[in-house]
């Protein structure tokens, strides 16, 4: 089977292509008959939905997946812990979950790219929720120690509270990038010339 389109992706660091990828790949060896189950990367098929934020995916593909398969692969199990997580929306969870195994050198670049990007959404989430945050409740949500969220919070411009033990969030002003397009200038130019002759 001929696994070169994803370990160009996981190569290249196209992480946002692997599910699709993998989902194609399965779609073209399954019409074609070919038997695939037992050296499928269903751990970074798993992985490859959560990363994108396609828990549903995951889910079925999980549900898919033949009961000797997961017994066999606990890195596959391991993949669909961090799903369980998400779908449960246990977010401390989800750090314990990528923590709690030791992942192949294969899917340990995935694995430690898709806790970057969770922490990156946490701390959105954290940013558009809460105006002030306790720093114990942020370390939580970041999946960090509670010095390591201060100084994280620090670096985007937050500011903490050493005697409260309360962060106060910097809401970031939203920048709205306008696009010029040259017809719709023109239609405002031609209407305008039309109104004054």
């Amino acid at each position: 089977m001929d696994f070169s389109v994803l370990n160009e992706a996981l190569a290249s660091k196209s992480f946002n292509k692997i599910a699709d990828i993998c989902d194609n790949l399965m779609l073209q060896v399954a019409a074609e008959g070919v038997p695939f189950r037992d050296e499928w990367p269903f751990a970074i098929h798993l992985l490859g939905h959560i990363y994108i934020d396609d828990i549903n995916s995951a889910r079925f593909l999980w549900k898919s997946i033949p009961p000797a398969i997961k017994e066999s692969q606990p890195e596959v199990v391991a993949a669909w812990k961090i799903g369980q997580k998400l779908w449960t929306r246990d977010y401390a969870g989800v750090y314990e979950a990528i923590r709690g195994f030791d992942w192949t050198q294969q899917t340990q670049v995935l694995v430690a790219a898709f806790s970057e990007l969770y922490t990156k959404r946490m701390f959105e989430l954290l940013q558009s929720a809460y105006s002030t945050i306790s720093i114990q409740d942020a370390a939580q949500f970041l999946g960090m120690s509670e010095e390591d969220a201060s100084n994280y919070v620090l670096g985007q411009g937050w500011t903490v509270n050493p005697t409260s033990r309360m962060i106060t969030v910097t809401k970031q002003a939203i920048v709205k990038e306008q696009k010029l397009d040259p017809g719709k200038l023109q239609r405002l130019t031609e209407y305008v010339f039309h109104l004054e002759h």
